[in-house]
């Protein structure tokens, strides 16, 4: 019984000795990104994303906590225009604040976690125009703290990131699409 036990023992120390030693290995940094094309002109889809109150109609996030809790600061949009959010487990609490616009061209937005872990990231929107469409991109890049490294042996960022930004995008483009002004 106990060399069983010193076996189990030694082999749970040799598994957490890979995880961390393959943590150290995994990237610094994270991107992901997601595109789709809108039948309307960047004026038209631009400001579904420059507003922020505008999210509440397209936002993944709070597709998965109705109840979650919106607080806006700043202008009603471009730069320093924000908003924070609480919300279950799924979607967590934070502030997102627009840094840099370009009007029809770029909402970047730098994005502070606080819960369920904390970090910091940017997110950027660029619009394209593609004759009479816009091809809309929304990209998410950030640092991979060790805790992240970890955290990503396990789970797929891009995926599950990933499939929010096509869900995202999916609802802003039947939003903007539909001739609802903003």
């Amino acid at each position: 019984m106990k060399r069983i036990l010193k076996f189990s023992l030694l082999a749970l120390l040799v598994v957490i000795a890979v995880i961390l030693v393959a943590a150290t290995i995994q990237p610094d940094n994270f991107r992901v990104a997601r595109s789709t094309t809108v039948k309307a002109p960047p004026a038209i889809v631009f400001p579904h994303v420059n507003q922020l109150k505008n999210w509440e109609t397209w936002n993944p996030w709070g597709k998965l906590d109705p109840n979650m809790k919106l607080t806006y600061d700043g202008p009603e949009s471009g730069v320093g225009a924000s908003y924070s959010w609480a919300g279950n487990n799924d979607v967590g609490e934070g502030r997102a604040t627009i840094t840099e616009m370009r009007t029809n061209e770029l909402v970047q937005l730098k994005l502070e976690f606080f819960k369920p872990m904390a970090g910091v990231s940017i997110a950027e929107f660029t619009f394209a125009p593609q004759g009479d469409q816009t091809e809309v991109t929304w990209t998410m890049t950030g640092k991979n703290n060790y805790v992240a490294k970890i955290f990503c042996l396990f789970m797929n960022m891009d995926k599950m990131i990933g499939g929010q930004f096509e869900k995202g995008l999916a609802s802003l483009k039947q939003t903007a699409e539909s001739g609802t002004a903003p």
